[in-house]
């Protein structure tokens, strides 16, 4: 049969793809004003392909031509819209020219703090950068506050109009409550300088109580502006917690004595726990710096080059559609932070070629997110969350990376296997990639590989992830001159900064949001107090300390599914951190093993029903039905969901996070690895190689994963078993209705004109 053609968007130096930032997508996708409509009213050029509609006319070849422009504004609005971050204005004339100036300035702040820190302390410095990003996010974000109704057009309209009057006073009094604290000028018993306020810490004047009272509802209404409702609702409820705890009877667990109203603003806006807390350090010492470096890899082309480079390396499997997919979700994943954007990005170019392969929408909507929610989890750029860990428990960022190297490895074993299972179950027709070879182009571009290395190098020489991730720029930006149409020039170093800082707006208002909550609870003691109610209810059911420790850490991942489903990912693992933590951790958990538990689960929320952004974006993508993608992400998902549990709950778990020695984690890694295996086999009902798997097969498989899961040598044992016994049934169902198979077209895709390969050109 003739070969149909899928072309790449256009290679001509513009960014392709979402910007990358953490909890939220990066710079891109606010050039473009995301349009107001639903998952359901989003229409993509596929989107009337349903699960029996793969066609393969040449009117579809035409119009996969005519849809590539477009592909790259549908991946930056996509982005934005089914990010935990809410669209942005675009800022042009004087205001976008005001805001690169602020964003610029900030961002040299930053780097200015990695080699010269201010001799004040950092506490200093997160004062001046909070002074800097607080009031532009009014300007940067519409309240979304209408008094009337207005039609979607005339609501775009009025974003795209610029900030309100409304907007400059909030912006004006975000800088006046920022910068009070270090103003040197005396107001009454108030004022007076940075040393004078921190005199007066835990005997505010009332002047301080209520500027401390105007920064705390500024943020509020900076979180509101940037995620929802959702999250400021929770710090008032915390709030009021502090405030009202002590009305509740003292016979209550969660009871304390009671906080008066200055105290709880001299806890926010005086003390290290509150505002200018640990979340809010990460984001302005790590987060930003990892944003610009974001910005300047993907100017650079480096987007482009790992998506092509995926597809290169798989063109002629008999899974090239789904391997590339996979792929391109890992190689995007190791320089992003952002679960729905990297889906959307890798969606925009395979989805064509997985479509031409016989995969139903919903099915390849599950395999993009579950690949693109990787990206949070993948080493050398994890999520925010994961800076917080190195500053919570006083670790190198590097070991913190060494902690995700393992889970990261399983989570894309399951994928890679659901994809080889889906490939023969449901009859996916093999395709041939007409690109370039991988390694010509890996020979051409690989530098832009060399800034990763540069960091695990920097990082594993002692120095710190700000100093590692700067030099790790600077490379790129050197590197990007080997492209002429990727030179990051004066202008688009300018971009860069302005990109990354505002990547990271959204961010840092949560960040600093998080104070309430974790100042609140550090006041009252709540943390402890919840531990023993989850302990509690773990050791009504069992008194037996492994049973109690296996039910707490159950119950702890569904309470930690549920908050995250609610507030963004850097919020759900403070709170799960300060609340369910503490539980952990007096059960005899490793504290490396707790923080991580708390992480992965604070991920999963991009993956889990009813929201779960990440499919929420890839169904949008592929036009398929919401709720089955969801499920299907699940599916793909599963390995994510279980070894956490893995590592927490038995002492030979560590070795998953490269903890207790070579035999350990040989042991823990490869059992585990069984256990995907085994339970992916379940899951999709189909053995490589052998053929299908019947419900008793598909039942022992999934008892004998979940089993592996516990490592510990019997229960090793008698996974192994049910998991030979499994496979035992498969051979026989196949000897019995005879060698399965189905015939195979194969096709051929190609990604794009025959392109040069010289120093101007890429393939």
């Amino acid at each position: 049969m003739d070969a149909e053609v899928v072309s790449l968007p256009p290679d001509d130096g513009s960014v392709a793809g979402p910007e990358w930032a953490d909890d939220g997508p990066g710079e891109t996708h606010h050039h473009s004003r995301a349009a107001h409509h639903t998952a359901g009213e989003h229409h993509t050029a596929d989107e009337h392909h349903t699960a029996g509609e793969h066609d393969t006319t040449g009117e579809n070849e035409t119009r996969d031509k005519s849809e590539s422009p477009e592909q790259t504004q549908d991946a930056r609005e996509l982005a934005a819209r089914f990010e935990e971050e809410k669209p942005g204005r675009v800022l042009a004339g004087p205001v976008g020219v005001l805001f690169t100036g602020i964003t610029v300035a900030v961002g040299l702040l930053t780097l200015w703090q990695v080699f010269f820190p201010l001799a004040q302390g950092s506490k200093y410095y997160l004062i001046f950068f909070l002074a800097g990003v607080l009031p532009i996010v009014f300007l940067a974000y519409p309240s979304g506050v209408r008094l009337r109704r207005a039609k979607a057009d005339a609501a775009d309209a009025d974003d795209r109009r610029g900030p309100t009057p409304v907007d400059w006073l909030l912006a004006l009094a975000a800088l006046v409550v920022c910068l009070y604290p270090v103003l040197p000028v005396t107001i009454g018993a108030g004022g007076g300088g940075y040393d004078a306020f921190l005199d007066r810490q835990g005997l505010l004047d009332p002047l301080d109580v209520a500027f401390g009272t105007g920064l705390l509802l500024l943020l509020l209404e900076a979180c509101r502006r940037t995620t929802g409702w959702i999250l400021p609702a929770v710090c008032v409820l915390f709030l009021g917690y502090g405030y009202y705890g002590g009305l509740l009877p003292q016979s209550w667990p969660v009871a304390h004595a009671g906080l008066d109203f200055g105290q709880l603003v001299d806890a926010f806006y005086n003390s290290d726990s509150g505002f200018y807390g640990t979340p809010l350090d990460v984001a302005a010492s790590y987060i930003v710096l990892f944003t610009i470096y974001g910005a300047v890899l993907n100017l650079s082309g480096a987007g482009r080059f790992f998506v092509e480079l995926s597809a290169a390396a798989f063109r002629r499997s008999r899974t090239a559609a789904g391997r590339t997919a996979v792929a391109s979700g890992f190689l995007l994943g190791t320089v992003s932070g952002s679960g729905a954007a990297t889906t959307v990005s890798i969606g925009a170019v395979t989805w064509p070629i997985l479509r031409r392969a016989g995969y139903p929408a919903e099915r390849a909507g599950g395999m993009l997110a579950a690949a693109g929610v990787g990206a949070i989890l993948s080493p050398p750029t994890l999520g925010a969350a994961a800076f917080i860990i190195a500053e919570y428990l006083g670790v190198s960022y590097l070991q913190v990376l060494g902690w995700a190297t393992v889970p990261t490895i399983l989570y894309y074993l399951g994928i890679l296997l659901s994809v080889e299972i889906d490939a023969r179950r449901s009859g996916v027709r093999p395709v041939v990639i007409d690109t370039g070879s991988a390694w010509r182009l890996l020979a051409r571009f690989g530098y832009h590989f060399l800034s990763l290395f540069v960091i695990i190098v920097v990082l594993a020489l002692g120095a710190s992830a700000m100093r590692a991730v700067v030099i790790a720029t600077v490379l790129a930006a050197v590197l990007s001159f080997l492209d002429r149409r990727h030179r990051l020039t004066p202008a688009r170093l300018v971009e860069a900064l302005r990109d990354g800082v505002r990547g990271v707006l959204a961010v840092s208002a949560v960040c600093a949001a998080a104070g309430i909550i974790t100042a609140t609870t550090t006041k009252t003691g709540l943390g402890p107090q919840a531990a023993a109610l989850l302990i509690d209810g773990a050791q009504a059911v069992s008194s037996e300390p492994a049973v109690v420790l296996a039910l707490t850490a159950v119950l702890a991942a569904v309470a930690l599914s549920l908050l995250g489903l609610a507030v963004p990912v850097t919020a759900s693992f403070v709170i799960g951190w300060v609340i369910i933590g503490p539980a952990l951790l007096n059960l005899g958990v490793e504290a490396p093993a707790a923080a991580m538990f708390v992480f992965y689960f604070a991920v999963l929320s991009e993956v889990s029903p009813p929201t779960a952004l990440a499919a929420v974006a890839a169904a949008a993508v592929t036009g398929g039905r919401l709720v089955p993608t969801m499920w299907q992400t699940l599916r793909y998902a599963l390995p994510a969901y279980l070894i956490p549990l893995a590592f927490v709950i038995t002492p030979t778990g560590l070795g998953l996070l490269g903890i207790g020695g070579a035999g350990r984690i040989v042991t823990a890694g490869l059992v585990s690895a069984l256990g995907v295996a085994v339970l992916a086999v379940a899951a999709g009902g189909w053995l490589p190689g052998v053929g299908p798997a019947g419900v008793p097969e598909r039942i022992v498989g999934a008892i004998a994963g979940l089993v592996l899961l516990w490592l510990e040598p019997l229960p090793m044992a008698i996974g192994a078993a049910l998991a030979a016994l499994a496979v035992a049934g498969v051979y026989v169902r196949r000897g019995a209705a005879g060698h399965p198979g189905r015939p195979a077209v194969e096709e051929s895709v190609d990604l794009g004109e025959e392109r040069e390969w010289d120093g101007s050109t890429r393939g």
